[in-house]
């Protein structure tokens, strides 16, 4: 390798720790949020849930305490049943009964959101897909999967692997998280620079609608030009317009050939200047760009006794590629390390193809999240913001939080855009979420950015999605889900904002 410095390799701990230290106040009760006019479930609801699922299948009492809190422990439900079924037959009679009885229901994958969208408000019945977590086909000639929503996206990677794939998504919760979940929120991850995001990925969709009547969309074909395309109305709309229950996705091929360039920067400008070198001189064979702050992975390292592969910077940057050369692509990855060390834009570094070092590599950034719950309460804000201000706004907050926050860190996919900014404070107060919200999200407006890059809408920005749609596209998000749940029983109080 080029580069003098040496990664030393750590244990990876694949455990996510939910480790808010307090359990949170309801949402009704930290929130302004009014119930909807919905009926109360009651034990002849139970009965019937029974007489759709298996008893077992019917969580009640405590049981459902786990389904009630977002992973970041940001809200809190009081839902009194959880239901666990099988297959979208069931779904369909659960739903069918629920809109006959006017009963709130939420969709619930794995629950790795960050804005609280799959999760109850009130006490709507929870639809766990956990147990639709079969993968039904894999065509190796075409790279098509074929499965149930429920299915944890590391288990379809691993499945996709053994046919020589690879699934064009990876996420830092790709552990927990279920390939339905990411579907319904247009989740976006590591790989979207070189894949796209899964409008594009995902050739079809079965879903069940707010009446219980089941869509098939579903399609084995890349090109299938017949209408509206309708699959793209459930992609990214977290359950609010229908739930999915399959889904078709296309799997490129696995890469022979990975290497991980991990580098340390002493400015923000060096990141854009890298990032521009690394587009000119990796070329087609890069994968992943991320930044991470010096903040981000001191709390990654220090909460999660991990081991940073280099001294302290300012800045790091993490560059992958993926081709099918390895001597090929990496002597390109050690020129353009080797010209951006010389142009002064990189600091130091550690080079590497061995996977147990890029598991490593990979765990400081990935543990971020984690780490960050692990000091204390976290307003998180993933944004899409014009490079040229990416970071700006890191140093906007931290000026108007001041005293008030732990710490103040910006993270992401700097090779997409995709800002993730984090305030961790002591505990939730009313006084630092009036000074962070909607301040975040004006800021970002100002500057023609998304308020959400790849997280969703969920029940925390409704009231704030004028900030990135006009007037009129919300009105007609508004019409189509009249159109579709006019008695709005899918996900309420989540993605349109209520008034």
């Amino acid at each position: 390798m080029l580069l003098t410095k040496q990664l030393k390799i750590i244990n990876r701990v694949s455990a996510r720790a939910f480790s808010a230290k307090e359990v949170p106040q309801f949402t009704k009760d930290r929130y302004p949020v009014k119930r909807g006019n919905y009926n109360a479930l009651n034990d002849h609801d139970i009965s019937h849930f029974e007489s759709i699922l298996e008893k077992h299948r019917v969580l009640t009492g405590s049981d459902t305490d786990m389904y009630n809190i977002d992973w970041i422990k940001s809200v809190r439900g009081a839902s009194n049943v959880v239901l666990k079924p099988k297959t979208t037959e069931e779904v369909s009679e659960i739903v069918k009964y629920c809109h006959a009885q006017k009963l709130a229901v939420v969709p619930q994958g794995g629950n790795t959101g960050l804005v609280g969208g799959s999760v109850p408000v009130f006490d709507e019945v929870v639809i766990s897909m956990s147990l639709m977590n079969k993968i039904e086909h894999i065509d190796e000639y075409s790279g098509i999967v074929r499965c149930q929503s429920g299915v944890v996206l590391e288990k379809l990677e691993s499945a996709v692997n053994e046919k020589g794939l690879i699934v064009p998504l990876d996420l830092g919760s790709k552990g927990t998280c279920h390939i339905g979940g990411n579907v319904s929120t247009n989740a976006g991850g590591l790989r979207l620079i070189r894949y796209g995001n899964l409008h594009g990925s995902v050739l079809g969709v079965e879903a069940v609608l707010a009446n219980g009547k089941i869509l098939n969309l579903m399609s084995n074909f890349k090109k299938d030009n017949t209408g509206y395309h309708l699959k793209h109305l459930f992609i990214g709309s977290e359950g609010s317009l229908g739930i999915v229950t399959k889904l078709a996705l296309h799997c490129p091929t696995a890469p022979n050939a990975v290497n991980l360039a991990f580098v340390g920067l002493e400015s923000f400008q060096q990141v854009l200047n890298a990032f521009l070198l690394a587009k000119k001189e990796l070329g087609e064979i890069l994968s992943s760009v991320e930044m991470i702050d010096e903040p981000s992975l001191m709390a990654s390292t220090t909460m999660c006794n991990l081991q940073s592969p280099i001294q302290k910077y300012p800045f790091y940057m993490i560059f992958e590629t993926s081709g099918s050369n390895d001597e090929h692509d990496k002597e390109k990855l050690n020129n353009f390390l080797k010209n951006a060390m010389e142009k002064s834009i990189i600091v130091d570094g550690v080079a590497t193809n061995e996977p147990s070092k890029m598991r490593n590599i990979w765990e400081s950034r990935e543990r971020i999240a984690e780490s960050l719950l692990k000091m204390g309460y976290c307003f998180k804000y993933d944004i899409s913001l014009p490079l040229s201000n990416f970071y700006d706004i890191v140093g906007a907050v931290r000026e108007r939080v001041g005293s008030h926050a732990k710490l103040v860190s910006g993270y992401g996919h700097v090779g997409d855009s995709n800002m993730h900014l984090n305030i961790v404070c002591e505990k939730f107060s009313q006084e630092i979420y009036k000074l962070v919200e909607p301040f975040v999200f004006e800021y970002t407006s100002k500057l023609k950015g998304s308020i959400s890059a790849e997280h969703g809408i969920g029940f925390h920005k409704p009231k704030y999605l004028h900030y990135s749609k006009s007037p009129e596209a919300i009105e007609l998000m508004k019409q189509i889900k009249n159109l579709m749940d006019p008695e709005n029983i899918l996900n309420p109080y989540k993605v349109l904002p209520l008034s």
